[in-house]
């Protein structure tokens, strides 16, 4: 909410404002007036002026686009001198993703959160869940020969997230789970062996690090959402495919945070209960 502030108020620290805007960009009066397309007199008069009295709307925004800053803030309806493109741009930046495990990226953002409640839709599998098995057979084509080798870097950054102190929430649709335990779309060709293997290591992991790790599994055909990746109060990153696009600003944030505690309120089936489900799933495909 906007604080209601008196005109004459107003009117000093619009002058206070933008004879530190010219002191910080070491603007003259005279360069300003050129910039701004008016006599020189009248930038000394809003420099000089006392009394209750505001330039109309044009002049303000001139000037602040000759001073690169926010009209908002020289009329004091912002504390950010920025004007919106770079707050934008500040609170978003854009980054390949390559189609690599745990890439660097993402490792930095885990280290910035260490200790935050790390909320996280994956696109498949979480990563951080899975095998040295599947994660050969999920990434090898892309990896080539060196697949080996990112794996077992990629092993190293796994095993400090997991050991970060963040609390882990993971939400994912039932049918990613369901798809893995029978081998069917993204998982087609993947063995019997390989699956009972990943489904045994997800209820050890469960066991160990409940309630720290809590996965949900919702159902898709109610509720949808983009693989993302919410570092507590830092920033939310949602996968794109080839980018990253991570938001910082608070309010985006906070509505992301939102959608995933929908994700978790309204889940068919609770961390509780996962356990539980993950046994019924390999009686179901041949585990004993």
């Amino acid at each position: 909410m906007i604080e209601k502030m008196d005109k004459r108020i107003r009117a000093a620290q619009f002058r206070l404002r933008m004879a530190k805007a010219m002191e910080d960009g070491k603007v003259s009066q005279s360069a300003l007036a050129r910039q701004v397309g008016v006599d020189r007199s009248t930038i000394s008069q809003l420099l000089t002026d006392d009394g209750a009295r505001l330039p109309n709307a044009h002049v303000v925004g001139a000037c602040a686009s000759a001073l690169g800053v926010s009209a908002d803030w020289l009329l004091s309806l912002s504390d950010r001198p920025e004007s919106a493109a770079e707050l934008l741009a500040g609170s978003l930046s854009l980054t390949e993703a390559p189609r690599a495990l745990v890439d660097e990226r993402i490792f930095d953002w885990h280290q910035e959160a260490a200790g935050y409640k790390i909320r996280y839709v994956p696109a498949t599998l979480p990563d951080m869940l899975k095998t040295r098995a599947l994660l050969e057979w999920e990434y090898a084509p892309h990896l080539g020969r060196t697949a080996d080798q990112a794996i077992g870097a990629s092993e190293d950054r796994l095993t400090w997230m997991r050991s970060a102190q963040s609390d882990y929430e993971i939400a994912m649709p039932l049918y990613e789970i369901h798809s893995f335990a029978h081998a069917t779309g993204y998982y087609h060709g993947l063995s019997l062996e390989v699956r009972l293997e990943q489904i045994d290591h997800f209820l050890s992991l469960t066991e160990q690090l409940y309630p720290r790790l809590r996965i949900y599994l919702f159902d898709a055909k109610r509720l949808y959402s983009a693989p993302v990746t919410i570092f507590g109060p830092l920033m939310c990153v949602f996968y794109a495919g080839g980018h990253y696009m991570a938001f910082r600003d608070k309010g985006r944030i906070e509505t992301f945070t939102r959608h995933f505690d929908t994700l978790v309120r309204e889940a068919d089936m609770t961390a509780r209960h996962f356990p539980t489900h993950l046994r019924q799933l390999r009686a179901a495909i041949g585990g004993t």
